[in-house]
């Protein structure tokens, strides 16, 4: 696989994404939107609402930062479908399979292109959260609760194994429909089984405040995004695209 051709798969990618303003608004409203309400809450409990007692505020805060992961399974969504559907409906995939460039190399650039700015709004949004509930809870921890291992874990191990398998995801539904926005509804079903762990960590049957915790969920993610990785391949081929895809 040459590195190289699938960097220039990317790169008309993003240069196409850029006269999509409806695509970029998307990446960054959501984000910053859950950012904001996060925030919010936080400021609200400790401020005029009951204050939340110490140990109560070290179950809510590792929740919040959990969310991010949803991000992850969501926010990709919107590119991959567009990357593949979109284009598939506009027609100006077509060219690209007819260039030299290899499938895996097709594949990985436009994986590539999903992930990466989807990534960097979280991680920012994210570190915009973590510094606002520092400075909103510190009074009722006495301490700077972020960074901690488990912010690590969660934004720089599950957030990009989250938004691959996101990619892949999108990729085995893009081959069965051919409307973007049904590709969209079909791909962000991924987000369930993210929202049943962040509800169980928020009504206390999972700790998502425990570190081998969030690791058994981290390593679970990775396994479905590796046999993820097996099936977007096996469904990703030109010859199947060009004459089966609909």
């Amino acid at each position: 696989m040459r590195l190289s051709q699938a960097w220039i798969v990317a790169s008309k990618d993003f240069s196409t994404f850029r006269k999509k303003k409806n695509l970029i608004y998307s990446i960054f409203a959501v984000p910053f939107l859950v950012t904001f309400l996060l925030s919010g809450v936080t400021w609200y409990i400790q401020h005029k609402g009951k204050v939340v007692p110490a140990t109560e505020l070290t179950m809510l805060l590792p929740a919040f930062c959990f969310f991010y992961l949803i991000l992850a399974g969501l926010t990709p969504t919107t590119i991959a479908s567009y990357s593949i559907v979109g284009e598939k409906v506009e027609g100006s995939l077509e060219p690209l399979l007819a260039t030299p460039t290899t499938d895996a190399e097709i594949l990985l650039g436009k994986g590539i292109a999903a992930i990466v700015l989807p990534i960097v709004v979280i991680l920012g949004c994210a570190t915009i959260f973590m510094g606002l509930a520092d400075v909103f809870s510190v009074g009722a921890l006495g301490y700077y609760y972020f960074p901690n291992l488990n912010s690590v874990i969660v934004l720089f191990l599950m957030v990009p194994l989250a938004s691959v398998l996101s990619v892949e995801w999108n990729v085995i539904v893009s081959s069965r429909v051919s409307d973007v926005r049904i590709a969209q509804q079909v791909g962000s079903l991924l987000l369930l089984p993210y929202v049943g762990v962040y509800v169980s960590g928020e009504i206390g049957i999972l700790q998502l405040g425990q570190t081998d915790v969030l690791l058994v969920i981290a390593g679970a993610i990775g396994l479905f995004a590796l046999l993820g990785l097996f099936a977007a391949k096996a469904t990703f081929q030109r010859e199947e695209i060009l004459t089966k895809w609909k």
